[in-house]
Formats: C-alpha cells, structure tokens, sequence
C-alpha cells in the first residue's frame, strides 16, 4: 500500500489520479513512520559510550510541538526561501528580466544540450567546491526559467538542479558548509581522498548528464506535443462515439461535440499555463536595459561564491577575516565609520543563508530604484513570490520536523550498532550502509554524520582508514539524497515545480543504480590499495 503511494498511482492512460500535494503527502507519512519507529526501538545516544536509554515514545502533543520547535531553530532556513521566492516576485516586475532570460535563449539556441550539460557542471563544482547546497537556490527560479524556455520540460529542469547539487555532495572536495563536521570528528583534513573525492565528482556529473540526455531523447521534449496528441485522440473518440449514437439529432450531437473538444482544449491550455506560469511575462512598453539587472545578478553570485567558501577551514587562509576586520575597524576622526554603517558583519567564508537573505532584500530594492517600480508593486510582487515558495518553505519546516524527531528520540544508534556489529572492526560495506540510514534520518549533513561517526569512531579506532570513511559518508549522503523523502532540495524542487515523488522516482532509478555500482567498484579499489 505504502509503495504503491511513494510511487504514485496512474490510471491506464498514464495520467497521475494523485497528484496534488503529493510531496506533502510523502513527507507526512515518512513523519508517522519515524513516530512508529520511536515506539519500537529504544533510544540511545552516544556521549563518550554507548548508553541505553530505553523506548522513547513520542506523543500526540510532540507531533504537533515539533514543528515549532523546528522553526525556532530552523526557520531561518524556511525564511530564506521565501525571500528567494519574494525577489523573483519582483524581478517578474522588471521587464528586464524576461528580456534577459529571452536574449540567452537565443544566443544558446541550436547549442541547448551543450548549456544545460555546463549548467549541471558548474552546479556540481559549485556544490562541491563551496558547499553551496542551499546557497544556489537564489538562481533555481532562473534555471528553472532558462530550462523551460529552451523547450524542456519540468523534469529535466529538476534533473539539472537537484542531480548536480547532489553529485556536488557525492563527489564534495572542499565544502565545509557541506562535510565541515567530518574532518572534525576524524581529524582528517579535506585534501585526504582528493583524487578519489574528484573522480567520483566527475564520474557522477558524466551519469547525470548522460542519463538527463537519454530522457530528452526518450521523451523528445514532448510536453506540448503529448498535450496535442492527447486532445487530438480525444476529440476523434468523442466525434465518432457521437456520431453513431446521434444519428436523429445531428444538430444537438455537433453542438456538444464542439462543447466537448471546447472543454479539452481548455483543460490542455491549463497544463500548458501551469508549466509556462514558471517563466516571467512578458512586458510590453519601452526597451527594457538588461546590463544593470545581469551586473547585479553576477555580483550576487561572486558574493555568494567568496561568502561560503571555507577560507580558513579548507585552505587554513586568513585574509577574508582579516580584510574584514580592517574595514570594519577603520576610524575617520576616531570614528568607526564602517563598523558602525555596516553593523555586524561576518567575514567571507563564515556567511550563512542569514547574511545571503539581507543581500538579497538589499540588492531587490536597489534593483526596484533602478527600473523604477513603484513600493505597491514592489510589495505586491514580493508576496506573489513569496506566496509561490510557500510550498517549499513548508517542506523545510516539516523536514527539519523529522530532524528533531530523531534528535529527541535517537533510535537510530541501535541500528547502526547493530550493523556496525555484523562485522570486527573496519568494514567499509557495513560503513556504507550506516551512512546511507544516517543521511536518511537526517536532514542536514552535519546533523546525519553528527548522529553516527563519533559511535563509529569509538569502536574502529584505526585512524588509518579513517580518509576513506570520510568519502564513503559524504558519497552516501549525496546518493541518498538523490531519492530519500527526507532530503531537503529534492522534495523541496518537486514541491515547488509540483513534480509527484512517484515519476521523480521512475525517472531518478537509473542514475541512482549505476551511482550506487560506481560507489561500489570505487569503495573496493580502495580496500584493495
């Protein structure tokens, strides 16, 4: 029954019965499944050894306490969003927006595959390299725009995105937003497994853009095509049924026949919109200036690349906090003047989606002076958007909800001992599959190896192979969450472009197996070496 659901359910026709608000569906039953779990394992938790603590049952009141409890920790997260969404609703106000996104598509057309393939390379290398998870979904809207409008359709558009965020995870190098915590509880560093960590980045970018090409070509890009076919079929089954049972009322069949293809095209005109409602409208009137727009998209993403890569962690650089602190500190007549105009600033490579958020607001209303919108526009624009990223912004919520489920009731340590068990000492197997439950009972990174590798550590204390742990955890969560109901930018993405989990699914399996195969021969020539 379950798996029927997680997999949607299709009449003969191939079209979805259960589509609406199906990404919440999935999330809230994997919630009732962890409150079930909490019932039959007992809890345990790690603090210097393994202690017991016995079922920790979770309650009715819980289930509805923990997600208050998730937004006064994490709401920072969902607010992010909803500014992303605001500052598209804005830019849908600027002419300039969709005369940029036009402007690139001509430029790219004819050579469509070539920049979706660089689209996907640099989302992963970003990932990879910045641990810019969460941070890119500043440009999402956009990619999601320039994908649609160089004729693909929504699944590859999530493809795109969420495949190369999380081949960025699989194959991560230096980002500490990302595996910060690892290098932490091990006391490795990220330049250990470096060739391996890029093979696997490579080798996953080379599937995902291979597998993302096969479903082009499979699907032929045919949303717009299947649509007409469908209404065509439709309407020639409807014509010929009306025309044998009508035969002493010709004048009363042809009216509701043209009824009838009148309500078909409508319903297809629907689905087109529903699609096309995720590119900005066109703006009739005076030739809209693209430069200051595109100026200030680019220096968002050069604030945004600077602001989360790890300088001192990675790379052990202090010149970002140094730069920062001589701004901030210098006086004119014995006066702060930047410190004090500025306020509290934190130095590149210590930003988080807070200090992105302000940029954003800032940036949004230096763009509204620029194109001269006026405030009620402004506003209005800003709460369609943000109205748009609620579904998203809820998402975030109830997945940290399952966060604090099993922050407050850790059963799952019993079953990573219990694995970790079958075998003595180091077994990267076992190891793979404990990382693959704790990235799926858990949302954030730092949170999923927080909730196993100290345990891990305490009892395979060979500080030898701790470099290879290190890979097969980061690969085990970027692979996990390539699929898992818990993962935060894919039921995330599938909420916001209304994709049902079930044809993610059907989509996604292949590129996971020949991820998983490829993790397999990687994990064993690293034994055997």
């Amino acid at each position: 029954m379950l798996v029927k659901f997680f997999l949607s359910k299709y009449n003969d026709n191939g079209r979805l019965i259960m589509k609406k608000h199906n990404t919440f569906k999935v999330v809230l039953i994997t919630i009732l499944v962890l409150v079930l779990l909490t019932w039959i394992l007992p809890a345990a938790y790690y603090s210097g050894s393994y202690i017991d603590q016995g079922r920790v049952q979770m309650g009715i009141f819980d289930l509805f306490n923990y997600p208050v409890t998730a937004i006064s920790y994490f709401g920072y997260i969902a607010m992010y969003v909803l500014i992303v969404g605001g500052f598209y609703g804005v830019l849908n106000k600027i002419g300039a927006y969709r005369t940029m996104l036009d402007k690139l598509v001509s430029k790219f057309k004819g050579k469509e595959v070539v920049v979706l393939s660089i689209m996907m390379v640099l989302i992963s290398i970003l990932t990879s390299v910045c641990g810019l998870q969460l941070g890119l979904v500043i440009f999402f809207p956009m990619i999601i725009s320039l994908i649609l409008l160089m004729g693909y359709d929504k699944i590859v558009a999530a493809l795109a995105i969420v495949g190369s965020t999380m081949i960025g995870m699989l194959g991560t190098t230096y980002g500490y937003n990302n595996t910060g915590i690892i290098p932490s509880i091990l006391g490795n560093g990220f330049a250990d497994q470096i060739l391996t960590k890029c093979i696997l980045l490579f080798l996953g970018m080379v599937l995902l853009i291979f597998n993302t090409i096969w479903y082009i070509k499979k699907s032929k890009s045919a949303t717009k095509k299947a649509n007409v076919k469908k209404v065509e079929a439709k309407e020639e089954k409807k014509t010929t049924k009306t025309t044998k049972s009508t035969k002493n009322s010709k004048t009363k069949s042809s009216q509701d026949t043209k009824a009838a293809v009148k309500e078909e095209k409508v319903i297809v005109v629907t689905e087109d919109n529903e699609e096309e409602s995720y590119v900005p409208a066109t703006i009739s009137g005076k030739k809209h200036v693209v430069w200051p727009l595109a100026l200030i998209l680019f220096i968002i993403f050069v604030i945004l690349v600077l602001a989360f890569i790890s300088w001192s962690g990675a790379f052990g650089l202090t010149a970002m906090q140094d730069a920062t602190t001589a701004v901030t500190s210098f006086e004119v007549f014995g006066f702060a003047l930047f410190g004090k105009l500025l306020g509290t600033v934190n130095a590149f490579g210590s930003w988080s989606l807070v200090d992105v958020s302000v940029v954003l607001m800032v940036f949004m209303l230096i763009l509204a002076l620029i194109y001269k919108v006026k405030f009620n526009e402004v506003i209005d624009g800003f709460i369609a958007g943000a109205k748009r990223a609620l579904g998203p912004a809820v998402i975030v919520v109830l997945l940290y909800t399952i966060l604090v489920i099993t922050t407050y009731h850790p059963f799952q340590l019993v079953i990573y001992k219990a694995i970790l068990g079958i075998t003595d000492g180091f077994n990267v197997f076992t190891t793979f599959v404990v990382a693959i439950l704790s990235a799926l009972f858990n949302v954030d990174p730092a949170y999923a190896f927080q909730s196993s590798l100290p345990y891990f550590a305490s009892i395979v204390t060979n500080a030898d192979n701790y470099p290879i742990v290190a890979v097969v955890y980061q690969a085990a969560y970027g692979l996990t969450m390539l699929v898992a109901p818990t993962s935060l930018v894919l039921m995330g993405m599938l909420s916001y472009l209304k994709i049902p989990y079930g044809k993610w699914f059907k989509t996604i399996w292949k590129l996971l197996l020949e991820l998983l195969v490829l993790l397999l021969i990687v994990f064993t020539i690293l034994i055997l070496i």
